[in-house]
């Protein structure tokens, strides 16, 4: 008789056969990654292109994990990111989905949108005399 060795004592082929959908399987492994979506990514690079304008930042790196979508912000590649802007859908009924974090791990502002959010970036003109 054929080696039957993955199925239990006494248990016939017929009885333990049961049809899996691949697309189910691997969903049930590995969970699609959280992404920006397009908008998203528009507001997020215009504000790093006005800052890249002004010589502030230089570089920045995308991070697409299980349970949030990261954007990092850097003065040099080789360095601590200077911000993260952060998407976590966990926390979007609670807080809000998105964060501004500076180098330090401190939040800086957090929100249900990302433009309120973004905000934190606008700078406030002051008068010189």
């Amino acid at each position: 008789m054929a080696d039957q060795s993955g199925l239990p004592a006494g248990a016939r082929p017929q009885d333990s056969a049961v049809v899996v959908s691949l697309n189910e399987y691997k969903q049930s492994l590995d969970p699609a990654p959280v992404t920006f979506h397009r908008r998203e990514l528009d507001a997020i690079l215009w504000i790093y292109g006005r800052m890249v304008g002004e010589g502030e930042w230089k570089d920045y790196a995308i991070d697409h994990l299980k349970d949030r979508a990261v954007f990092s912000v850097f003065k040099r590649s080789g360095e601590l990111p200077l911000f993260r802007i952060e998407k976590n859908p966990k926390l979007a009924a609670k807080q809000g989905a998105y964060c501004v974090i500076n180098t330090n791990g401190m939040i800086l502002k957090r929100g249900h949108e990302l433009p309120q959010v973004l905000k934190v970036f606008d700078k406030v003109l002051k008068l010189i005399d």
